[in-house]
């Protein structure tokens, strides 16, 4: 290999949602990052859904939320058939419960194309463009020294990075050239044919989420937000005479569109983006080699029940996009990468066996009138916001009451000290720093203290309640004492670290100002620091 190897901090191998958020949380920091794909041209699937509440928190935290709630649609209400007739209209988001530790209270339906389009353009802000047509081929180590890894492309060409990421799908060359078995099974009776259609303007109401059941097959359709006449169908295969699911076809579509819907079949007018789903539940057994690390459907696949499959990726990707730029910027030691997969890991086999057994209910549910997607989409776990790391040797503290630490931090209406403006508490978390929280005047000399240690590297806040004058460190006002309930701190002071990524690092007394010190230089103390510890 040649020493004019291009070389860049990060090697992204892949341009789905997971791959597009790293890429934005790491050129945002400040790190050189390069995000490859094979593909010719951006595709125009559809395929996920949309965001959860946890993924559009880490958009926001992007500057990409705004675009992606005024370019999707709120989740619609889905109607249920029986042999032709509607037996049910049942919408799971019709009350959300209100609850002020999120800002958001309801996912969002987009189609995967255009999330992807606005990623891209939030990319291309920090000056970064997908390299499309860019096939990886092989990786290896540099002979000098081993820091950096060699990725070499279909062209003949080569690029050098200091970590490369796959983001590359369940057939992820970046996981088979490390050799990382992908365990688990495919359930071959477990099929679906899915595309992207066009259908007659005036054939069915687009704000429905129609599905039709019954005794032989089913069909479901959702109307694509931002298009005049697109849907995603989803159905139960054709099959042959001896019970063979046969291969999609658009005249396929319309048979099945006429057999299970009672509709002609020449409303549907095109069918694109044909494709065989059948589920697969499987787990990469690592999710880092050396240099070389595993996100999103690269390293874990599972039902699509839930809506969890691109959700769980973007959320892979923010949490080891901090720590990846914390190592690369001498921050932090390289032992912070160990808690990529201590923390993700045991998140994607929960999935797996989540998703798993909203499949099994759905499958039950559907078998009687009335039964229809919603046994899954309604699920409370699905919206991502109870996921935490108690477990992590990231994770410092345990209250008697309130968030622990590993626990992602509860948003929650306040206001800035300065202006008196009306914020959210998670406004101050968008920032790419770790932040430094205080509760009562005992934590001001501990947030000084970390302000005369770290600067701006970190953020450092007082959380000043009703009856309090603000005269310490910068802070927000809790005008409505919601912070205080949704973190219960002591009634001595309380001091909290909020990670990168939303998570609660550390929960200490305002007392114990050595913790926050040691926790500190674990997340930003430099290189020299020790290995985590709990």
């Amino acid at each position: 290999m040649t020493t004019d190897v291009p070389v860049t901090d990060v090697l992204i191998v892949g341009a789905g949602p997971t791959g597009l958020t790293l890429a934005c949380d790491l050129a945002r920091r400040g790190v050189g990052v390069r995000i490859i794909d094979r593909s010719t041209a951006h595709p125009r699937s559809s395929r996920a859904k949309g965001p959860n509440l946890r993924s559009l928190e880490v958009l926001a935290s992007l500057g990409a939320a705004e675009e992606v709630l005024a370019s999707g649609s709120l989740p619609l209400t889905m109607r249920k058939y029986r042999d032709h007739v509607p037996v049910s209209d049942f919408d799971p988001y019709a009350e959300p419960t209100p609850v002020p530790a999120s800002a958001f209270d309801w996912p969002r339906l987009i189609a995967q194309w255009r999330l992807e389009e606005i990623l891209r353009d939030r990319l291309a802000k920090d000056g970064v463009r997908v390299e499309l047509g860019t096939e990886l081929t092989g990786l290896g180590r540099r002979p000098e020294g081993g820091s950096l890894v060699t990725a070499a492309l279909a062209d003949g060409s080569a690029v050098a990075a200091r970590y490369v990421v796959g983001c590359d799908g369940a057939h992820s060359p970046v996981r088979k050239l490390l050799g990382i078995p992908f365990t688990g099974e495919t359930q071959t009776d477990q099929v679906m044919v899915c595309g992207d259609v066009e259908i007659d303007a005036d054939a069915l109401d687009r704000d429905i989420w129609h599905q039709w059941f019954d005794a032989t097959g089913a069909v479901m359709l959702c109307p694509i937000p931002g298009t005049r006449d697109g849907w995603w169908f989803q159905a139960g295969p054709e099959r042959d005479a001896a019970g063979a699911p046969q291969p999609p076809t658009e005249e396929g579509f319309r048979r099945l569109l006429g057999r299970h819907t009672g509709l002609p079949g020449e409303v549907l007018r095109r069918a694109t983006l044909l494709s065989t789903y059948r589920v697969n539940i499987r787990m990469a057994e690592r999710f880092r080699d050396g240099r070389v690390l595993l996100a999103g459907d690269a390293a874990h696949v599972h039902s699509i029940a839930g809506g969890m499959g691109m959700n769980t990726g973007i959320q892979d990707a923010f949490n080891l996009g901090w720590k990846l730029a914390h190592v690369l910027t001498g921050l932090a030691a390289p032992a912070l990468l160990d808690t990529y997969e201590e923390e993700r890991l045991p998140v994607a086999a929960w999935t797996l066996e989540f998703t798993s057994e909203r499949l099994a209910e759905t499958m039950a549910a559907i078998r009687l009138p009335g039964g229809g997607l919603d046994s899954a989409i309604a699920a409370g776990e699905a919206s991502g916001l109870s996921t935490g790391y108690r477990w992590s040797s990231l994770a410092a503290g345990a209250p008697e009451t309130g968030p622990r630490a590993g626990d992602r931090a509860p948003d929650a209406p306040c206001r800035a000290v300065a202006t008196g403006a009306p914020m959210r508490l998670h406004h101050l978390f968008a920032e790419p720093h770790p932040v430094v929280l205080g509760f009562g005047p005992e934590s001001e000399p501990v947030l000084r203290a970390a302000t005369e240690a770290y600067g701006d590297t970190v953020r450092v806040h007082r959380v000043y309640g009703p009856g309090e004058a603000p005269d310490g460190p910068a802070g927000v006002l809790d005008h409505e004492g919601r912070v205080r309930a949704a973190y219960e701190p002591g009634a001595d002071g309380t001091v909290l670290v909020v990670r990168p990524d939303h998570h609660l690092g550390l929960v200490a007394p305002a007392v114990e100002a050595s913790r926050v010190r040691e926790y500190l230089a674990v997340l930003c103390g430099g290189a020299e620091t020790a290995a985590p510890r709990g």
